[in-house]
Order: C-alpha cells, then sequence, then structure tokens
C-alpha cells in the first residue's frame, strides 16, 4: 500500500561577518512501500538572504551668516534644572545681551553661534552652579531690518529675507528692469545690520563645513556704511562678483538714468534717457529730427551751473562737416533748436522735476522672501 509523508523543518545557520543565511528546506513529497524497507529522500532547498542597505547620513547643514545671532533678535538662554536662571530677551543694538540674569559682565552675543553663546554663559554660570548645561536658541528674526529695491524696475519694493538670496532674484521678483535704466546699480550696506564671515585662524569658534569635515569660521560686523557699484552689463554677462548676496537692511537703487530735453523746431520734442556718449546730434535724432522751418545754426544748449545757466550755442552745419565737435551732453541739459519762422528767445525754459522717490520707500509693499 502507497502511502504519502510530508515533514517539514527549519535549519537556521549561524551569522557570519560577511553574510547572513537562512536556510529553509523541506521534504519533498515521495511515494513509497513501507514493506520496502526504505527511507524518504530528503531534499534542501537554499534561499539566501541579502544584507541591508547601508544607510545614508546627511550632510551637515553649512554655517550662514543668516543662522548667526543679530542685534534686535529675541534670544532664549535655557539653563537645565535651573528655572530661576533662564532668560528670554532681545539683543541689544550694540550687539549684547541685556540683563541677563546673576552675570555682572556684559556678553557679546552679536555674529556669533548659539552654541558658542551658550558655552560663555555656562562659564560665567560655573562659580555659581555645579557644572551648568546651557542652551541657547534664537526665537524671533522678524526685527532684523528690511532690504529695499527701488529705481528702475518694474515693481520697487521691500523685503523680508529668510533665506540667502541674490541681486538678480529680487530684479526678477520686481518685474525687472524698466527702459529708464541707466546701466547702474548701487547698494547702500548699513553698518551693524549684519555678519560676515570669514574663514580663517582666528575663528573663535569651529564650524561644520558642507563636507561633514570642522573648518575655522569667524564672524564680524559691519561697522561703517558701505557703498557696492555694479553695472548691469557686468551682471547680465554673470561676471564675478557682479551678483552679490543681498544683506539685511541693503537699500538697492537701480539707477534711473538723468533726463535731457530737446524742444523746439524738432519732429518730436521729448525728454531723453540720458547714455554715455550722448551728443546732441544724437539728441536731436532722437527727438525725429529737424523740421523743414529748422535752422540748423541757431541750436542752444542750456546747462546748469550750480545756480547759474550756461549757453552753449551749436552749428548742426559745421559739426557735419567736421569743422566743430559734436558736444557730448550732462544730465538735464535742455536743447533749444531754432527754426527759421520762430522768434527763439535765450531765456532757459522752466523744466519741473520729479519728486525724490527715496522719500517713498517706507510706503513701498513688503514680501517675504522664505
Amino acid at each position: 500500500m502507497m502511502k504519502r509523508c510530508l515533514a517539514s523543518f527549519t535549519v537556521l545557520l549561524l551569522m557570519t561577518p560577511i553574510l547572513t543565511v537562512s536556510v529553509f528546506s523541506q521534504i519533498e513529497l515521495l511515494e513509497f512501500d513501507e514493506d520496502d524497507g526504505l527511507e524518504p529522500e530528503i531534499t534542501f532547498k537554499r534561499e539566501i538572504e541579502r544584507p541591508p542597505a547601508p544607510l545614508k547620513i546627511a550632510k551637515p547643514k553649512k554655517l550662514e551668516a543668516e543662522d548667526l545671532i543679530h542685534s534686535g533678535d529675541i534670544v532664549d538662554v535655557d539653563v537645565l534644572g535651573s528655572v530661576e536662571y533662564d532668560w528670554r530677551g532681545e539683543i541689544t543694538p550694540e550687539g549684547f545681551l541685556s540683563g541677563i540674569n546673576f552675570l555682572e559682565k556684559s556678553i557679546f552675543a552679536a555674529c556669533r553661534t548659539e552654541d558658542s553663546l551658550a558655552k560663555e554663559i555656562a562659564a560665567g554660570y560655573s562659580g555659581l552652579l555645579n557644572n551648568p548645561s546651557v542652551v541657547v536658541k534664537i526665537l524671533d528674526k522678524s526685527k532684523r531690518p528690511l532690504s529695499t529695491l527701488y529705481g528702475a524696475v518694474d515693481q520697487p519694493q521691500r523685503f523680508k529675507l529668510k533665506r540667502k538670496v541674490f541681486l538678480n532674484e529680487l530684479i526678477i521678483l520686481s518685474g525687472g528692469l524698466t527702459e529708464r535704466a541707466s546701466g547702474e546699480i548701487r547698494i547702500l550696506r548699513q553698518p551693524n545690520a549684519n555678519c560676515v564671515l570669514d574663514g580663517g585662524s582666528n575663528s573663535p569658534e569651529p564650524a561644520l563645513g558642507s563636507e561633514g569635515r570642522t573648518e575655522l569660521v569667524s564672524a564680524r560686523k559691519e561697522s561703517e556704511l558701505k557703498v557696492i557699484n555694479l553695472t548691469v552689463s557686468d551682471l547680465l554677462k554673470g561676471k564675478k562678483g557682479s551678483n552679490p548676496q543681498v544683506l539685511y537692511g541693503d537699500v538697492i537703487n537701480v539707477l534711473t538714468a538723468q533726463p535731457i530735453y530737446v524742444f523746439g523746431a524738432v519732429e518730436n520734442p521729448t525728454k531723453i534717457a540720458i547714455r554715455k556718449g550722448l551728443t546732441v546730434s544724437r539728441a536731436i535724432d532722437s527727438a525725429g529730427g529737424l523740421t523743414k522751418d529748422a535752422n540748423p545754426g541757431e541750436i542752444t544748449i542750456f546747462r546748469r551751473r550750480d545756480r547759474d545757466t550756461e549757453l552753449i550755442e551749436v552749428d548742426m552745419k559745421m559739426i557735419k562737416s567736421g569743422d566743430e565737435i559734436d558736444i557730448e551732453l550732462v544730465p538735464f541739459d535742455v536743447i533749444q533748436v531754432g527754426g527759421r519762422l520762430r522768434n527763439d528767445n535765450k531765456t532757459p525754459p522752466i523744466v519741473r522735476f520729479g519728486y525724490d522717490e527715496r522719500k517713498e520707500i517706507s510706503r513701498l509693499p513688503l514680501r517675504v522672501i522664505d
């Protein structure tokens, strides 16, 4: 009589440093006659478990200037296990902790990391507490100065910076440059508003770099007003140094080209944004050229000289023949073209200038960069 037999077991082999192996074995189904005296044949099936993939360790964040403590920040000082020594307050404009409990010596906090400040506070408390542990955290950065972009951009505005941002990004966010742009950009960097990182051996504390290694980083405050002059052409070409990081309190002025005025016997009397190398003949061409009744020999430039006005007589025929210099214009020059049928006088015209847009900065819309 034939019988069917099924038996199963699991054999777990020892783990080795190289590979973990689990052997799962099952006896195959065999048909046999119990009178044959035969033993069932056993066959092993082996499955190998692969080792888990190695864990990826995230690289530490590189220290940035905006991560440091700034004047005006609200800082929390937590002395673990000692509530009476805890402190919370604002960093003074001079950069100090104001009125921290039980410390006679003033502690300078501006442009330092949270860990560095915690170590100095712990050292100050070591005479009062046994091995004090201190944790410092920046709670509020909202009082850091706003940055401003105005001038020859489509949408002048103020910015609250919450991350690193560069000049070209703010120009794009402001709608780009207008036709009034002179090609120059001026940045006024406010004193005591920012921290500047300088790598060097004189660093007061180590910081982790982008590769996870320890590098020396020192920080300082800009103590003087700094003027940075840039050009639009360098920015568009991607020239090194032409696209700086925008810092807290930066006032960026995309300079507007100053005007000159052309009127009289020209086709389109107009105001023209001055460019480098703009001459009398080019300005008249920009105004549509001379009319039929224009007198090319009676062209007057009214040029401001402090409180006086200088009159410069120009003859277009002499300029075209090369016998007279094509005078280069300066901002606010007024060109009057005389006509044969006109009775033009030599009295300087009255030109009304627009308001100073710098006075309107406080009214500009605010945008958060995060």
